[in-house]
């Protein structure tokens, strides 16, 4: 199963970066598993207009980007909340596509620099789930006190959060071959 990680923070300081990182080793150390992290950091897309898809050549960015979405099984959305919600750059990422996210098992990561994990912006990004027609894990990692949860060496800070993380990407692996395995046996008709 290849499992595309799209993180969602892009600014300066940033600390959801040590959360997908954490995650991604974690994957790809699982047999048949591979896990691709995808920084919109490094993309610059451009802000979303449908104007791109009527142009001869499309941003060569979006056109990556749509091509890891595409290869991907399953996907995990990490965003810091802000605000209340997710982050502006996710949004936009996920603007720009549908085809790449329809049907597919997606897991949700949210942070947040208090007690609450960024429960707010996880209910936010699973109704944008569903929106694009995939399927939204329903447990949800949630890492609060984002700031001092990893280290620079991306290793939780305690062994609580490292055993929810376990417990979220077992049930995340198990959800992805599920739902990658009844996709591919029922595909859709055009």
């Amino acid at each position: 199963m290849h499992i595309a990680i799209l993180l969602g923070s892009v600014r300066e300081g940033r600390h959801s970066h040590r959360v997908a990182h954490y995650l991604q080793a974690r994957l790809s150390a699982r047999p048949g598993v591979s896990a691709a992290l995808l920084d919109l950091r490094e993309y610059d897309l451009p802000v979303f207009s449908d104007r791109w898809q009527h142009q001869e050549t499309p941003d060569p960015a979006l056109i990556k980007l749509g091509r890891e979405l595409a290869a991907a099984d399953a996907m995990l959305f990490i965003s810091p909340e802000y605000h209340g919600s997710y982050t502006g750059a996710l949004k936009n990422a996920v603007d720009h596509y549908w085809k790449e996210f329809h049907r597919k098992p997606i897991g949700v990561v949210s942070t947040g620099s208090g007690r609450m994990g960024g429960i707010n912006g996880s209910i936010q990004m699973q109704q944008l789930i569903l929106s694009l027609g995939a399927y939204p894990m329903p447990l949800k990692l949630l890492v609060p006190f984002v700031r001092e949860a990893f280290g620079p060496d991306y290793q939780p800070a305690n062994e609580d959060l490292a055993q929810q993380a376990d417990r979220f990407l077992e049930e995340f692996c198990w959800f992805g071959q599920a739902l990658s395995a009844a996709r591919a046996a029922a595909p859709l008709r055009k």
